[in-house]
């Protein structure tokens, strides 16, 4: 399975999947990293392990669509598309050309805290605001419905009595790192279907 990974941000995710790459219990092949921005973190994650980088910035003036046209002429071929913080909602069109294809992690349990608006440290700040006992994360396929899309794994952690957005943030992403990296390998063996 070859996938390209889209990536909004530092790139903790992406760095974990890289290292399960380098040490074969990833066989599925990264074949580049897309960025929204030159300044992200996940770029020099990328350049270090020799996947090939492109920055497709999003002018303010460019719908969701045209935006992802410009995405679409970079992503060919039967190809997986592996989202870890990216931050943009695709257009029903691009969700049309990759159709059960792309997947992304939520940092949340599902249908908890997803939706539009949902995402980074806020789906913590809710999670600590309404005194959930626990969290994790959902890794799932995209759907043209913001987080709703069939669900292919999800693992739970604690939320402690003094967290702060900040701590159990970097829980659920300890879950992130180990997990994706596993749901793409099985991917690779077969062993889970994404929905036809």
């Amino acid at each position: 399975m070859n996938f390209i990974v889209l990536c909004s941000s530092n790139g903790t995710t992406f760095h974990a999947v890289l290292d399960r790459i380098a040490d074969e219990s990833l066989t599925a092949k990264c074949l580049g990293l897309i960025t929204d921005s030159g300044e992200r973190g996940c770029i020099e994650k990328a350049k270090r392990a020799g996947v090939p980088v492109q920055v497709v910035e999003k002018k303010k003036s460019e719908s969701r669509e045209e935006y992802d046209k410009k995405l679409h002429k970079m992503i060919q071929g039967d190809i997986y598309i592996a989202c870890m913080g990216w931050m943009h909602i695709f257009s029903p069109w691009f969700i049309r050309q990759f159709q059960n294809r792309i997947l992304n992690v939520h940092p949340a349990l599902l249908p908890k805290y997803g939706g539009k608006g949902m995402y980074g440290i806020k789906v913590h700040e809710e999670v600590l605001r309404h005194k959930e006992k626990e969290s994790g994360m959902t890794i799932h396929m995209v759907t043209e419905q913001v987080d709703e899309g069939p669900i292919l794994l999800q693992k739970k952690c604690p939320v402690l009595p003094d967290d702060t957005p900040e701590t159990l943030q970097k829980r659920v992403q300890e879950l992130e790192k180990e997990w994706y990296p596993k749901i793409l390998q099985n991917i690779e063996e077969g062993t889970i279907q994404p929905p036809i």
